[in-house]
């Protein structure tokens, strides 16, 4: 098979929910009765999963014409090593594009939306057909890139965790976390359900959903009715990252004072922990590639020097 060049190219793919099923019930019919034993249309299950790995297929084909391929799920992205100069293609839905972008550090990442009817695909400008166009162009630098700031979790024990949407640094589960946060000169005790960190890329995402909240709440509380709050929506390549602290506690130890506020590369957010353990910091939804953030570990929030790079 002859192939445009000898460029790298990594496909990044995801399970579908009949992926995930099967994996758990060992068989595509104990699937099927799980789900509809719960009165549950398995159709859409099935139509989701077709589709996805006949886009999956087609994607691969184009690919295999235009560079050397390899295909990477994303379970393995924590341990995958990218090349410098490695074009990604990521087979969305957006989270996947996100989840991927925090381990590369620059090269272009190009979205693909493999069923435009089902996902909205904010970050996925591209159909698979695009693609024998779309990759070429890239290497020619005739597409149009945007700069994705991300944010950066260091410990005082070296490890570093970064983020494209946000970070959470809070409980595993539905309990409370004890810490000192310190912003500029500024420090206090708190205790609360866990601290958001975002990024302008996720500025519509998590943060949204605070601030939505909060404004209901404040705006209930003096009878001002329930008006929509605005949605924040910073640029992608803001130089700052917006934080904002889950339902502080007042108590006779703990403050409440320093609940939202901005970071910067000159100007990070420090929080050393106070809990016994059960604490952890994780970036963009993953659960599983976390860091611990039990008693002592100090850790420093701050705009990340390398940034993601979307191909639009």
């Amino acid at each position: 098979m002859e192939r445009l060049s000898e460029n790298k190219l990594v496909l990044v793919v995801r399970t579908t929910r009949v992926d995930d099923l099967v994996a758990r019930f060992n068989t595509l019919d104990q699937a099927r009765f799980y789900v509809e034993h719960l009165g549950v249309d398995f159709g859409d299950y099935l139509a989701e999963h077709e589709r996805y790995h006949q886009s999956v297929r087609d994607a691969q084909a184009h690919l295999q014409l235009l560079g050397r391929l390899q295909v990477v799920r994303r379970s393995f992205l924590p341990n995958y090593v990218f090349g410098a100069d490695d074009t990604v293609v990521v087979l969305g839905q957006d989270g996947l594009v996100a989840n991927t972008v925090k381990y590369l550090v620059g090269q272009p990442v190009i979205g693909i939306n493999p069923d435009p009817s089902r996902w909205d695909g904010k970050l996925l400008p591209f159909r698979v057909a695009d693609l024998p166009l779309i990759v070429p162009e890239t290497w020619k630098n005739k597409r149009s890139r945007k700069r994705v700031t991300m944010a950066q979790a260091t410990l005082n024990n070296g490890q570093t965790l970064y983020a494209v949407n946000d970070l959470f640094i809070g409980p595993r589960s539905h309990t409370s976390v004890r810490y000192l946060i310190q912003d500029g000169r500024q420090q206090e005790q708190q205790s609360s359900s866990g601290i958001i960190v975002s990024t302008g890329l996720g500025s519509t995402g998590w943060l949204a959903s605070v601030l939505a909240g909060a404004h209901g709440i404040t705006a209930s509380a003096h009878r001002k009715g329930l008006a929509t709050a605005p949605e924040p929506n910073m640029p992608w390549d803001a130089a700052h990252l917006i934080y904002s602290v889950r339902e502080p506690f007042p108590s006779k130890t703990t403050a409440v004072t320093l609940v939202f506020g901005t970071i910067t590369a000159d100007h990070p957010l420090t929080l050393v922990s106070q809990t016994a353990d059960n604490a952890v910091i994780f970036s963009d939804g993953i659960e599983a590639d976390y860091l611990e953030f039990n008693a002592g570990t100090r850790a420093t929030i701050t705009v990340a020097k390398k940034h993601g790079t979307l191909v639009v």
